[in-house]
């Protein structure tokens, strides 16, 4: 039963359905999940962003405000393996359907609530959207460039890591269960995992001291590893040890950058980064991006363009990704795939993204 809107939990859930769960999807009657309507794009009714979080379930719709929609909901949970909701702190409760109203009924419950802030703090109650959180964790603090104005990340990107967090919590607690026949209540929070997420960045200040700040498409630990501009147009280049860095070199024309004290090592160049990169951004402007990119990776230098996403979608490594779905409704839909290969194959589609409501009656005339 998943009650979740938006992102972080129809994400969890649409992971779970592409492994094969039967996920019912609980919305609102009239205007069900707020992503029905972020748009444009629409296909139909529905947004472009509900349709790419939504498949494989079915959807039904009950009003939580009523005590029938209430109890119809009850009924429905205490026969789930698994329950996701991400309401305001308290609403769950106020419905009788938290953790411990239902697993008092159902001590196999799995349950998954997907919080913005865990009760540590002071934001139990802030919304949790998510370039909310990319401001307090930090994130958007050093991503940017130098100068300008603290940048979020292009996609929701806190909300898909808290959504990979939930799913593997669910069957974490599933596999539990298997061996105890006891549920288990999975918390993910976004602010949490969004730190989490943060990696080198939260250990570079944890055990270092250093407080990041924007430093565009450079990185903090390992030099050359960022955008250059060519003649034509701009790459990445990525030499993360001593031996890609001396091939760059070689490439560029100037072999001896790698035996320079300045350069020779990681660190040195992590520390010398200021006097290294204009040299190699010197170099890289005299040739267009394909010119380079072919010789660098004729001697395994790692570098590719920096592509818009008609470009990724034209590619045969962007084409495999790309799911025709078919849907009577709506006509084919052509969605990204899960990335999970099993035994070398995609996941199937078994159920287009539902339409409001669509298996309502089917759902509440089922019977264990």
């Amino acid at each position: 039963m998943d009650f979740s809107r938006v992102l972080a939990g129809p994400l969890a859930t649409m992971i779970l359905a592409d492994l094969g769960a039967d996920v019912v999807k609980v919305e609102r009657p009239g205007t069900g999940d707020d992503t029905r309507r972020w748009g444009p794009p629409f296909v139909g009714e529905d947004a472009a962003y509900f349709l790419s979080l939504n498949r494989n379930k079915r959807s039904i719709v009950l009003d939580l405000s009523t005590g029938d929609g209430r109890h119809a909901a009850r009924d429905l949970a205490i026969r789930a393996d698994v329950v996701v909701e991400n309401f305001r702190p308290g609403l769950m409760t106020s419905f009788g359907l938290d953790y411990g109203s239902l697993a008092s009924i159902h001590p196999g419950l799995v349950y998954c609530s997907l919080v913005a802030f865990s009760d540590e703090g002071e934001g139990a109650s802030r919304p949790g959207y998510d370039i909310i959180v990319q401001a307090l964790s930090g994130l958007m603090s050093f991503t940017g460039h130098p100068g300008g104005e603290p940048t979020k990340v292009g996609v929701a990107l806190l909300d898909v890591i808290a959504g990979l967090y939930a799913s593997n919590g669910i069957q974490a607690a599933l596999l539990g269960r298997a061996r105890t026949g006891r549920g288990r209540k999975v918390t993910v929070s976004l602010f949490e995992a969004s730190l989490a997420a943060l990696v080198n960045q939260a250990a570079n200040y944890l055990l270092g001291g250093d407080v990041p700040g924007p430093m565009g498409n450079e990185h903090p630990n390992i030099v050359p590893y960022q955008l250059f501009e060519s003649a034509d147009r701009p790459f990445i280049l990525a030499a993360g040890n001593d031996k890609l860095f001396l091939h760059t070199c070689e490439v560029i024309g100037r072999p001896e950058l790698a035996g320079d004290p300045r350069f020779a090592t990681n660190d040195a160049r992590v520390r010398n980064r200021s006097e290294l990169i204009p040299l190699l951004q010197d170099a890289f402007r005299a040739r267009p991006a394909e010119a380079w990119l072919r010789d660098l990776e004729a001697v395994g230098v790692p570098c590719a363009p920096v592509r818009r996403l008609d470009e990724v979608f034209a590619s045969p490594e962007g084409r495999a990704m790309v799911q025709d779905v078919g849907d009577r409704a709506r006509g084919a839909l052509r969605l990204v795939a899960n990335p999970i290969r099993l035994s070398g194959g995609l996941l199937p589609v078994r159920r287009p993204p539902p339409l409001l409501g669509e298996h309502t009656d089917q759902v509440m005339t089922e019977r264990d």
